[in-house]
């Protein structure tokens, strides 16, 4: 939990940020407004959260999910904001699912590259053997020729 009030709110560059977007350039905004603005985020987002939780526990859950967050925006009549917000949260879905499937192919490709290395290596260290072995055949042949002949 908190320990102070300021640690409840977002962050300062976030805020900043998400303003400078939204304005159209050229615009200035007093440090007191974005100041403003930024306590009102945090109020909201405090609020939210805490009526989905309420939601939840109606529920007997434990774990806040998108449902209740949608839930809750009903509740506190925003529901303007729902349908933006579930567009927003499937682009999330599959930026990250896109994501995880990169990572997935990026880490099977690079299997499959340390197996062809693998096999190469193993290869070249089996063709040497043969060699090896095929030297010293014909090293032998040549001692046994220069060997004397004994009878037993």
């Amino acid at each position: 939990m908190a320990e102070r009030p300021e640690d409840l709110n977002l962050p300062n560059a976030v805020i900043t940020r998400i303003i400078k977007d939204s304005l159209p350039e050229g615009v200035a905004i007093a440090k007191e407004a974005r100041s403003a603005i930024a306590k009102a985020a945090s109020v909201f987002v405090l609020f939210t959260t805490s009526s989905a939780n309420n939601l939840a526990q109606k529920n007997k859950k434990k774990t806040v999910n998108a449902q209740d967050v949608f839930n809750a925006l009903k509740e506190m009549e925003f529901e303007k904001f729902i349908e933006p917000l579930q567009e927003s949260l499937e682009v999330h879905k599959k930026t990250q699912q896109s994501k995880k499937e990169q990572k997935e192919a990026k880490a099977k490709a690079k299997k499959a590259q340390e197996s062809e290395t693998t096999e190469a290596v193993e290869g070249s260290g089996a063709d040497n053997i043969e060699e090896t072995s095929t030297e010293d055949a014909v090293e032998t042949d040549k001692e046994n020729d220069l060997r004397p002949e004994t009878v037993d």
